[in-house]
């Protein structure tokens, strides 16, 4: 025993006395090495350093998995819906210049969803869907189904829509968090009408914010187009933390499969930057934690339940740094704070500089707006300021919006997801506690208005409770699927009771 404790104790001093040489040999020499020399060293002296990841490239078993809960997704719009009004101008002049006129009946268009749920719930963008007369979905195997709208989130761009099946085949969630930057994924979608067509790539960039949830401009100067021509009115409230992908996207993609390796949903596609309005390299999606979030709260609440921190920041870089005269490039400079919000409340001030959130460095708005995007009114979030040159900790508690948007601007063959999406509103059932407080038996709480549908029309805000369709006692969503298919004298009788208590009825034609 003492001849094998005095050999490995030989051992580790020799070998000691060798990494000290070595270490000496290398730090007066350094300067001349090489580059190639110095990496070697590095190393060689760091085991735990990455190396290749990519082992034996397969895509067949991801595509497999994720191939058939992939959906394409047509859709039909009025012309006044789909933008068809022309100008008068262009309608005189149009076909002289060589322009062809704007078809003057309904308008189609396409794009992606994916399944999430066996009973027939499917992820999709909200700019393919939004304004839609009638939703139909193909599956994989050549079915066929009628959609409708549960909710939509304009904010990420997001909506949930539902078909009347079962057995569904479904992507599983992944976690998005751990996707990484170099990783491969394969964008799975229905670009041009291709169904079912599989790319592959990489995981670019991260937290990507590039400004086109809500943009209308399609110019050569902002060249973040969505995959459709179509875009939603400018938003206040947009979240984007894309993830980039070199994926092939292209038009149709929008609302289809961003999955890993092992066929796990990390990204619903969205959008692509290019001047041709094809794929020329850059395509962005939106991450499935964020989306599980909005999703989860539209099947919940039938809209998303939205907390804020209860501030107004710029972004940091040098330019902005020197104007600001801050020392520090990087972090969300606080320019003001909502009164009562949460921020003042945990003693934020004008001009502290957001640099962490959750203990993760804070280099861009989007670092902040998905992290809080994911939580609820209530939920407390951890954020690191930088003040006086030191970093001081706050728990913020989140608010609800303070001005929730309304969502106001000014015989039957068709089904009833058809019916039901023609209302263009999103609803859920009344809770004990609310049918008590109103002194109905029943009813459903209207909790989101759609741009252009009837009861936008009809300047139907949410917070209506609607006690009854075409005479029908309604208490359900399902209540308004059966009752909506009824009309009375061609013609859809809705009445309700309206957050001041008064009574209301109104009636709009079923065609």
């Amino acid at each position: 025993m003492k001849k094998i404790g005095l050999t490995l104790l030989t051992a580790f001093v020799g070998g000691a006395m060798a990494l000290g040489v070595y270490k000496v040999i290398e730090n007066k020499y350094s300067d001349n090495m090489s580059f190639e020399d110095k990496q070697k060293v590095y190393f060689t002296s760091n085991p735990s350093a990455p190396v290749s990841s990519t082992g034996d490239l397969d895509f067949t078993q991801a595509a497999a998995v994720a191939t058939p809960a992939v959906v394409y997704i047509r859709t039909t719009y009025s012309s006044k819906a789909s933008g068809g009004g022309q100008d008068q101008l262009e309608q005189m002049f149009g076909d002289m210049f060589g322009q062809r006129s704007r078809p003057q009946g309904p308008q189609m268009a396409s794009g992606s969803g994916v399944i999430i749920s066996p009973d027939g719930y499917i992820v999709t963008n909200n700019h393919v869907v939004e304004k839609a007369d009638k939703i139909t979905v193909a599956t994989n195997d050549h079915r066929t189904f009628s959609a409708k709208v549960i909710g939509t989130d304009p904010s990420t761009d997001l909506a949930l829509i539902k078909v009347s099946a079962t057995n569904l085949p479904i992507v599983k969630l992944g976690n998005s968090d751990d996707a990484k930057v170099g990783e491969w994924v394969l964008a799975v979608g229905n670009p041009f009408n291709l169904t079912s067509t599989v790319t592959a790539g990489i995981i670019s960039a991260k937290g990507r914010n590039i400004g086109i949830i809500g943009s209308e401009d399609n110019s050569d100067e902002n060249p973040f187009g969505r995959t459709r021509q179509q875009t939603a009115p400018k938003l206040n409230k947009a979240i984007e933390s894309f993830i980039q992908t070199d994926a092939a996207i292209n038009p149709g993609n929008s609302g289809g499969a961003l999955v890993n390796t092992r066929g796990e949903l990390i990204g619903i596609n969205a959008a692509i930057a290019s001047h041709t309005g094809s794929y020329e390299g850059y395509g962005f999606a939106i991450p499935v934690n964020l989306a599980k979030k909005v999703l989860n709260d539209i099947k919940k609440f039938g809209t998303v339940k939205r907390g804020f921190v209860g501030v107004t920041f710029t972004e940091l870089n040098p330019d902005v740094a020197q104007k600001l005269d801050v020392t520090t490039t990087n972090g969300l400079y606080v320019n003001d704070l909502v009164p009562g919000g949460g921020a003042e409340q945990a003693g934020l001030k004008k001009g502290d500089i957001i640099v962490k959130v959750e203990g993760q460095q804070v280099y861009e708005s989007s670092d902040l707006q998905e992290r809080v995007g994911r939580l609820q009114p209530g939920d407390k979030i951890n954020v690191t300021v930088l003040r006086d040159g030191k970093d001081k900790d706050f728990a913020v508690t989140l608010k609800g919006d303070a001005a929730p948007a309304t969502n106001r601007t000014a015989a039957t063959s068709k089904s009833a997801e058809e019916l039901f999406n023609k209302l263009g509103a999103s609803f859920h059932a009344l809770t004990p506690a609310e049918k008590a407080k109103l002194h109905v038996n029943g009813g459903v709480l209207v909790t989101q208005v759609r741009e252009g549908g009837l009861f936008d029309a009809a300047e139907i805000p949410e917070g209506v409770v609607i006690t009854s369709i075409n005479k029908i006692a309604i208490g359900s969503i399902d209540d308004i699927d059966r009752a909506i298919v009824k009309p009375i004298q061609g013609n859809i009788i809705i009445a309700g009771i309206y957050p001041d208590g008064s009574h209301f009825s109104s009636a709009f034609p079923a065609q």
